[in-house]
């Protein structure tokens, strides 16, 4: 797909929850796609909300100088917000907005939506009226910068990721009509809430009503938002066809452009790092597994696999795996021994510390009462894995070929027992395993192959979608896609089963040639060849503005003459503001002062103080105001 004759925002705004916050797949995508981005659009602005205290938030640096002039005119506005960099790649301009203020205002803004959109709020809680806060908040937010900094002639753009942010979408349709949205859901509401709750999605969708399906769930407000949102947006997007067709049926709208993720590659260290790295993870999480099973002598030779993301059990696959490692358990023809990590997130109260001991001290290792957990669960006795485990046969017992450690804890480096990043553990794995029923997209597998690691995953993934698309299946050997309907649980159980009884078979040779490939097949998802479809998405909404343009200008052109007894006229004076003519040769400076790079650049900022050192001050060091206070007879100069 050539991106050469689309139209590109001179300034795009990227609005999302996970914007330096943490907290799922969103995250990924926005902080990797940025790059790629970087490449076509030059003042890229990404605005999150500020929920995170400086001392939590390491992804976040402010910058007092950044934006001064237009931060000290937006507080004065009542938006309280803070301008700094996101500490990734590319430390691209972060705006942080602090929405509580706006709270006591919800009623008379969901009065004003619902006006306007038919928004339905009325049954939200605070997991619903928190977000809508922070999306009108962004809204307007876009709104003030692009009335203080720019021009008519600027083309502007915002994405806005799920439907947290809808509001926001609402916003800037109503007030901000120069400024193309784009509206990309990752997931719908009503999908997640039939899949997460056990019911039946794919061979029932076209009889689910989305309006009873949303009470029954109590999640009217949220689909509302979604449908709402949708609806408005210039551009509406989502990341696979899988999801696609849950869009056309719970929300009314077909999506314009399928937007699938992709990855930034500098995430991956280089070849010639890869062994140590594979070393130290592999080393690592052997010694956990021997923490864990104290006095019992664990199996150098053992095969390691895992599987990762948010606690959804039935959506995620966890209990497909968990029953597919109970079959390989008993399986007689299993020579090589499984250790299985579930790394899933869960209420915990910190690390182990009889675990961490004995970590410490391997060789006084006292023997666990707990083989399993690597964190103190809140409520061991009643989680799902655990209980469900226990159903399955896997009990760490000495004569068990099958062994399964849970870490409940995010892997950020610093969780007391692994003390490595998710990354930095991924690599020592011999293979990953996926078997999502829920899944849009699933960035696991698609991580799992750029780090070389073999994967399993299914046709009711995202990604297993895409790949299957476009690769055979002799081409993508390091990839299993298995089938999974409705109603196929057991055979789905036993695939899995087999296919890490084979897996367990192969030869290092034969792991080296899988990891080479799995790099292979990974590189058709980065961003640098997937970003194009945000850029296709973003010219769908410019050509939207574009129409709202030319059709206000048609409509004026079609108003009849009207003629006036000029007797009968009373003057009537108007306030005018009178644009600024800068000679030819001076233009660039026009230019330089409305490209956020000079904010960053001493020499910039030095040159427009160079011009008048008094005005620039007067200016508060805003070089379009200053350019505003210049005398002509300076100009001429």
């Amino acid at each position: 797909m050539s991106t050469t004759n689309l139209q590109s925002p001179d300034y795009l705004f990227e609005v999302s929850w996970e914007v330096c916050n943490k907290i799922g797949g969103i995250h990924t995508v926005v902080s990797t796609k940025f790059m790629a981005m970087s490449h076509t659009i030059n003042n890229h602005i990404m605005v999150g909300p500020d929920v995170l205290s400086d001392a939590q938030n390491h992804e976040f640096t402010e910058d007092p100088q950044l934006l001064r002039a237009w931060k000290n005119k937006v507080q004065q506005e009542g938006l309280r917000i803070r301008i700094g960099r996101w500490n990734i790649k590319g430390n691209p301009i972060a705006i942080l907005i602090d929405y509580t203020s706006f709270i006591a205002q919800r009623n008379k803004i969901f009065s004003d939506f619902w006006e306007k959109y038919r928004l339905d709020s009325i049954s939200g809680q605070w997991d619903y009226v928190e977000p809508v806060m922070f999306g009108f908040a962004a809204g307007k937010v876009i709104e003030s910068f692009v009335n203080f900094n720019l021009e008519s002639r600027h083309k502007v753009a915002a994405i806005f990721h799920e439907w947290m942010t809808g509001a926001g979408v609402l916003y800037v349709r109503e007030h901000c009509p120069q400024v193309g949205s784009v509206f990309t859901t990752h997931a719908t509401v009503l999908g997640r809430c039939i899949a997460g709750h056990g019911q039946p999605l794919y061979d029932n969708i076209e009889a689910y009503n989305p309006d009873i399906k949303a009470h029954e769930y109590g999640v009217v407000a949220k689909q509302s938002l979604e449908k709402c949102a949708a609806g408005e947006a210039d551009c509406f997007t989502t990341v696979s066809i899988i999801t696609a067709r849950e869009c056309e049926r719970f929300l009314g709208k077909q999506v314009d452009i399928v937007t699938p993720n992709g990855f930034e590659n500098d995430l991956v260290m280089p070849d010639n790092e890869f062994e140590p790295a594979y070393r130290r993870a592999r080393g690592r999480l052997m010694q956990v597994a021997q923490a864990l099973l104290a006095n019992e002598k664990t199996d150098d030779n053992a095969m390691l696999i895992a599987t990762s993301g948010r606690y959804e059990f039935r959506n995620k696959g966890i209990d497909v795996l968990i029953e597919s490692l109970g079959k390989l358990n008993q399986d007689a023809n299993l020579k090589r021994s499984v250790y299985a990590y579930l790394f899933v997130p869960n209420v915990h109260n910190g690390a182990r510390e009889d675990v961490a001991s004995n970590i410490a001290n391997p060789q006084n290792a006292q023997p666990l009462g707990d083989k399993y957990t690597t964190h103190y669960l809140s409520d061991p006795q009643y989680d799902t894995i655990l209980l469900n485990l226990h159903r399955a046969g896997l009990l760490n017992r000495p004569e068990d070929r099958v062994k399964v450690f849970f870490c409940p804890s995010y892997l950020n480096g610093n969780d007391g027992i692994f003390d490595l990043s998710y990354y930095e553990l991924l690599v020592g794995l011999d293979a990953t395993v996926f078997p999502s029923y829920y899944e849009p997209w699933g960035y696991t597998p698609m991580e799992s192959l750029a780090f070389g690691v073999p994967t399993v995953t299914t046709t009711l993934a995202g990604f297993g979608a895409f790949i299957a698309s476009h690769f055979a299946p002799q081409q993508r050997t390091s990839i299993e896609i298995v089938e999974r309907k409705d109603q196929n649980v057991p055979q789905v159980v036993l695939e899995i089963s087999n296919l890490l009884q084979t897996l367990s078979t192969r030869t290092p040779q034969e792991f080296q040639a899988l990891r080479r490939n799995a790099r292979e097949v990974s590189a058709i998802s980065l961003w640098n060849d997937a970003a194009k479809y945000y850029l296709q998405a973003l010219d769908i909404a410019l050509q939207k503005v574009d129409a709202r343009v030319d059709c206000v200008l048609h409509n004026k052109k079609q108003e009849d003459a009207v003629f006036i007894d000029k007797s009968k006229v009373q003057p009537k004076w108007n306030r005018i503001m009178v644009q600024r003519s800068i000679p030819e040769n001076l233009q660039r400076l026009d230019v330089l002062s409305r490209n956020l790079w000079w904010s960053w650049n001493q020499d910039a900022k030095d040159l427009f103080s160079s011009i008048d050192k008094s005005l620039w001050i007067e200016s508060d060091y805003n070089p379009i105001a200053l350019l505003d206070k210049i005398p002509y007879q300076l100009y001429r100069k």
